[in-house]
């Protein structure tokens, strides 16, 4: 088998996902996949009608990297690399006028499996409480004031860990939650999922039960425990949020340990996949003793997830599978059911976000595929070319538009 390398960090509407990071009534974007880190638009109005061609706002040249944009306070943050350095830069969302720019000479060497995807870093950043958060390519954490891009704290780890990073690069975009940045620092078989203070960067608590995966962590209710749930190197797990001892977990490994989706967590139920497994439902359950046990609710051995996180909207699972050169689904998220499939040939991958009636998935080959949400069958509603180099990172959804980041430019179009 052709061997694979992991590109995206890692899933969907739920109540019991919470919302992390700051936001307002306005389009703001700002964090891995959206404002409630479900790839949910919210706020986002149904529309009657998709024009025929998106109408470009600004595109600004902004360097390499696979980290998405987000957008806060009408400014949009993006994080590449130029040169050696890792850069982390703010445009004003309407106009597109660079506002400021930070950088860090940042050594990295590309492992060789993903040389065609380059040294730029690919976790997003979180924006909250006037703060810019990053986990660069090699593991650095670092935080900025959002106004100016100072820095004001910045973490390194080369004297905790024999390696900084996983083997393609740290992946797992940042969470905020209570105060506390939560990141997985560290590589393979050796590393930490860390709470860091927000303002001081001081740690507040640190598993080290296992390495990063390359998928982001979720904050959630289960059972009245808040907790972070995550993929890592080679489980599932629950960690509480308030100490970082481990609740409960189960192996989960794939092939060339790629272990890239972002769970997907309704009510006690959490949902994941990875290369080549399927589909599956997960229940989580807490004893009246204090322990935690997990039971299978389904599982779906036709479809597959690898580098796509899902999305979950009234009741429907929509993902993208690698199967059949990509292959856009719905499934019934309460049974794991199959209720229709697109063709297949649709790209190497897609990210997804649900807005209105609809789901956007942009694919790796700079489309933009708007689909009917709720349907009997997969029904194209829209396909718009938005790039003309990949499109691997994720893109970020605001009222009346799309940000996307290419192999190196930053373009907003309004729909």
């Amino acid at each position: 088998m052709k061997r694979r390398a992991v590109v995206l960090l890692g899933v969907a509407a739920v109540p019991a996902v919470l919302a992390l990071a700051s936001g307002g009534s306005g389009p703001d974007w700002p964090q891995w996949r959206g404002p409630t880190r479900t790839g949910v638009a919210t706020g986002f109005a149904a529309r009657s009608a998709w024009p025929e061609a998106l109408r470009p706002a600004w595109k600004a040249e902004v360097g390499l990297g696979h980290s998405s944009p987000v957008v806060s306070d009408d400014r949009v943050y993006v994080f590449t690399r130029q040169g050696e350095d890792e850069v982390l830069q703010a445009f004003e969302l309407a106009t597109g006028k660079s506002l400021w720019r930070q950088a860090h000479p940042t050594a990295y060497r590309v492992n060789p499996a993903a040389s065609s995807h380059g040294p730029g870093p690919k976790a997003t950043p979180v924006v909250d409480a006037g703060r810019v958060y990053t986990l660069g390519i090699s593991g650095i954490v670092s935080a900025h004031d959002a106004a100016t891009g100072r820095v004001v704290w910045r973490k390194e780890f080369a004297t905790e860990f024999p390696s900084t990073s996983p083997t393609y690069g740290a992946a797992q975009s940042p969470l905020v939650d209570q105060g506390r940045v939560i990141v997985h620092v560290g590589g393979d078989s050796n590393g930490a999922l860390t709470a860091f203070d927000a303002a001081t960067g001081s740690v507040a608590w640190s598993w080290k039960g296992d390495g990063p995966g390359y998928g982001s962590p979720v904050i959630a209710d289960i059972a009245g425990t808040r907790q972070v749930v995550t993929l890592t190197e080679t489980m599932l797990a629950g960690v509480a949020a308030d100490s970082g001892r481990l609740l409960w977990s189960v192996p989960f490994t794939t092939e060339y340990t790629q272990n890239a989706v972002t769970p997907v967590v309704s009510g006690n139920v959490v949902i994941f996949s990875g290369l080549e497994h399927p589909v599956k439902a997960l229940r989580v359950v807490a004893s009246k003793g204090g322990g935690w046990s997990t039971e299978t609710v389904w599982e779906n051995p036709d479809l597959s997830l690898y580098m796509s996180s899902p999305v979950l909207m009234a009741g429907r699972l929509y993902g993208f599978s690698h199967r059949r050169k990509g292959q856009l689904f719905c499934l019934d998220a309460a049974t794991g059911k199959t209720l229709w499939l697109s063709d297949g040939r649709q790209g190497d991958n897609a990210s997804l976000v649900a807005a209105g009636d609809a789901i956007l998935a942009l694919t790796t080959e700079g489309e933009l595929i708007v689909f009917e949400a709720g349907g009997a069958a997969f029904k194209i509603l829209k396909r718009y070319t938005v790039a003309d180099t990949p499109t691997w990172a994720h893109e970020a959804v605001v009222h009346d538009g799309v940000l996307v980041k290419d192999e190196r430019h930053l373009a907003y179009l309004r729909f």
